[in-house]
């Protein structure tokens, strides 16, 4: 019995929501148009701000009504651009609401109603499309459907103020990627939208300059263009500087040096250009002081982290711009004290966003630190900054747990800080943790530490060893990411260099010859070459007693390559190779094999001879690359020793 109420319950519950919203869409089908029409601006007064009221008419179905006057010819145009007013609303609540009007194709209704020659209803179909395509349930591709939709809106742009802004906000969300830019840049976006930048409207200005920060993101061919568009007798570079000027609103600054940002890492403006080392560089150092909003002071860390990564010059003026690494400490105090913040929301915002603050200093941390020394120094020595990233290790936001490996994997390159602050905080066991289950993009960066960490001065080398790192590595040499194979592979390869034999066998044993043959067969000339140093390490003896010590261990890693064909063959057909860096791997790998002062050395010569190894080194012994050629020389004579 209790099953068969549950449905009349429901249905009352329902039927008492939407009964209230039933008169507006029943009105919708009156056959009085001017009824229809009042109804349609009922319906506008109701649904502002009432997001209840804007589910109610979508269930009832006002959508398809809407769409459906919209699109009627013989509808009058104000009832037409009422319509699109109030579908602008309902796309203004929840997300549902935007994947509703989605599923009853409104993109398509909307972009129909812009041929329409009425100004005031082109304006409303603009809003409700700007609505939709800044919202993040829409595909930008939906742009991009009908070839004739962009030159379309690019000839809208001259129509009002209005058209210019909510266009330019539309290419601006719908802008991802290169193949984006390239239709946009093709229908004359850049020659189209430049002078808006001088227009009296703000809200004009500020679209139109976010449209170009998107165009230029990592684009050459618009980066290149913009730098010599002229507006009213002036650069364009120009006026993104006046743009980014302390008396501009934050939001300009902001999206400005974003201009110059982007335009100078695409290689159109020079790193040691004024309008970046005097002007687009402190501007956002400016954006990352406590004084800013939360999303200020994250956009402005990662867009100077973005501006700096390459170049070590601007590396070390940010380094002493304001203070800027005790500046990027309070990142992670945030928020400091509850009373410093008086609105409510914002603070629940702010609370709920403060992880974003943390990933940005740790991404700018990471491009400070990329080159120098000393501001890699300054930065360790930053109060709590080494148990900071390590917190920042095992934080839940994917995000940060990344921002944070890439900080540790930039000041990892030390090796002063290898040997010291990497040792007291066992930095290595955080980062094994990582290593254990996280996406390709962390382990990436996580693996290309490890290779640091396991360079034969690190401390860290035998704990991480110890801790079952060699099968980990293995492990990533199979992946089908050739960056995690490259890493794998080095890792390896550092943990060989100069270790005892039991370490090698060990490696050999959990690589396998059969994926170390693969690995000699890779596609990815990266992996090649680490592979033939990692063969080059296993193969190469310390001339101490630890060896001997260990031989009893199990065959040797001479006698591993020596029985198997497959490899030599390889390593013969990489002496031959067309790349030299190639061929200078592989000689190192036959000269590991046949020096002289090391047993067994008389019969891996001979077997070696046997497969034409000599022959390849009377050849190489004349090469034009003198490396090359002393190698061999060198290596021919251990045959006559």
């Amino acid at each position: 019995m209790a099953c068969l109420l549950e449905t009349p319950i429901r249905m009352s519950v329902l039927s008492e929501v939407t009964a209230s919203s039933r008169h507006y869409v029943d009105r919708l089908f009156d056959p009085d148009p001017q009824k229809v029409l009042q109804g349609v601006i009922d319906m506008k007064n109701a649904v502002i701000g009432n997001n209840k009221q804007k589910a109610n008419l979508i269930v009832l179905g006002a959508v398809p009504r809407l769409l459906y006057l919209l699109q009627q010819e013989t509808s009058s145009t104000e009832l037409k651009t009422e319509c699109a007013v109030v579908l602008g609303s309902l796309a203004m609540g929840t997300e549902n609401n935007v994947k509703s009007l989605l599923d009853c194709h409104i993109i398509p209704a909307l972009l129909q109603g812009l041929l329409s020659p009425d100004l005031k209803f082109i304006e409303a179909c603009l809003r409700c499309l700007r609505t939709i395509f800044t919202s993040p349930v829409t595909p930008e591709e939906l742009l991009y459907t009908d070839a004739t939709v962009i030159p379309h809106l690019m000839a809208l742009l001259s129509r009002s103020r209005y058209t210019q802004e909510y266009i330019c906000q539309i290419f601006s969300h719908c802008c991802k990627g290169p193949d984006h830019q390239t239709i946009l840049f093709n229908h004359g976006a850049v020659q189209n939208i430049a002078h808006l930048l001088t227009s009296l409207s703000y809200k004009v200005r500020m679209q139109a300059l976010k449209c170009f920060s998107v165009l230029a993101f990592e684009n050459p061919q618009v980066s290149m263009t913009l730098v010599n568009v002229l507006v009213d007798g002036e650069l364009l570079p120009q006026i993104f500087v006046k743009m980014l000027q302390r008396d501009k609103p934050i939001e300009m600054q902001l999206t400005s040096a974003k201009c110059l940002t982007y335009m100078c890492r695409a290689g159109a403006i020079r790193t040691d250009d004024n309008c970046i080392v005097l002007k687009t560089l402190p501007c956002l150092v400016r954006m990352c002081s406590k004084e800013r909003l939360l999303e200020e002071r994250v956009e402005g860390a990662e867009t100077l982290a973005y501006l700096i990564e390459p170049d070590v010059e601007l590396q070390r003026i940010a380094s002493i711009t304001d203070h800027l690494i005790a500046m990027l400490a309070d990142y992670f105090k945030y928020p400091s004290s509850v009373s410093a913040i008086t609105d409510i929301k914002r603070l629940d915002h702010d609370l709920k966003h403060a992880h974003e603050l943390r990933q940005a200093a740790f991404k700018l941390y990471a491009s400070l630190g990329a080159n120098d020394e000393d501001i890699r120094k300054k930065i360790i020595e930053t109060e709590n900054m080494m148990d900071r990233i390590v917190t920042g290790l095992s934080e839940s936001s994917v995000k940060v747990r990344l921002a944070a490996v890439r900080c540790l994997h930039s000041l990892s390159r030390s090796v002063q800080q290898l040997r010291t602050s990497f040792q007291d905080h066992a930095v290595w066991k955080p980062l094994m943790k990582v290593l254990q289950n996280a996406p390709d993009e962390i382990l990436v960066v996580a693996s290309s530490m490890l290779c640091n960490l396991l360079l034969e001065f690190s401390p860290s080398k035998e704990p991480i060893l110890e801790s079952g790192a060699v099968e980990l590595l293995c492990g990533l040499t199979q992946s089908e990411n050739p960056a995690l194979r490259v890493n794998g592979i080095w890792a390896l390869m550092n943990m060989a260099f100069q270790a005892e034999q039991k370490i090698k066998a060990d490696i050999l044993r959990s690589l396998s010859t059969e994926q170390l043959f693969r690995l000699l067969s890779d596609s990815d000339l990266n992996v090649l070459m680490k592979t033939l140093g990692l063969l080059r390490n296993l193969l190469s003896t310390r001339p101490t007693l630890c060896i001997l010590a260990n031989i009893a261990d199990g065959t040797t890693a001479k006698d591993l390559i020596m029985t198997n064909d497959d490899i030599l063959q390889k390593i013969k057909y990489y002496m031959g190779h067309s790349h030299v860096k190639l061929q200078l791997a592989a000689m190192f790998c036959i000269s590991n094999l046949i020096w002289n002062e090391e047993e067994g050395s008389q019969e891996r010569q001979d077997k070696l001879r046997d497969m034409g190894i000599v022959d390849i080194l009377h050849k190489l012994s004349q090469s034009p690359d003198s490396n090359l050629c002393d190698k061999a020389k060198m290596a021919l004579q251990q045959y006559l020793a």
